[in-house]
């Protein structure tokens, strides 16, 4: 077939088709996918059909089967709105932020309760030892591990959630 052979099927029968795929999807930018798919199959497969006679209802009938694949594929596989389905969505922690300030490091820092703060300071901006700031704050060990844990902990709540924790380590609004 030559080129003119592909074309003047699709030019006797676009309106026809348009129409009939109009009649299954129901709007137009769906009918006009379907014809333009069933037009690019008729330009690639073509050739195959050896009886010209059947153009149309080859037309057709390729047309057909595609709608009715895009059902299979819609009832197999729906399409829901994220508010439909938001219960179904799992949860996923917030990741802290990687490039974070001074400033809203040490305004959450003078929000964070003494008790916390003088172990979280001494570790990460003076860089003491747990045994050194163990001396310096003259508690035992295991407190000091346990305040800078608590202490993290709470920061990155306040800069994760933008709350500020009350003076008792609970998390207010």
């Amino acid at each position: 077939m030559r080129g003119d052979d592909y074309e003047r099927p699709i030019d006797q029968h676009y309106l026809s088709l348009y129409r009939f795929a109009l009649s299954l999807c129901g709007n137009e930018a769906d009918a006009c996918d379907l014809v333009q798919e069933t037009c690019y199959l008729w330009i690639t497969k073509g050739h195959q059909l050896n009886d010209t006679s059947k153009v149309k209802p080859w037309l057709f009938t390729t047309l057909y089967r595609m709608f009715l694949g895009r059902k299979r594929r819609q009832i197999r596989f729906p399409h829901h709105g994220l508010d439909e389905v938001e219960n179904e969505l799992p949860e996923i922690p917030p990741q802290p932020p990687t490039g974070i300030d001074w400033e809203t490091v040490s305004a959450c820092l003078a929000r964070l309760d003494e008790i916390f703060r003088a172990p979280v300071a001494l570790f990460y901006l003076e860089d003491y030892s747990y045994n050194e700031i163990a001396g310096i704050l003259e508690v035992p060990l295991g407190t000091v591990k346990s305040r800078i844990s608590r202490g993290i902990a709470l920061l990155q709540i306040m800069m994760i959630d933008h709350r500020v924790p009350s003076r008792t380590g609970a998390r207010t609004t």
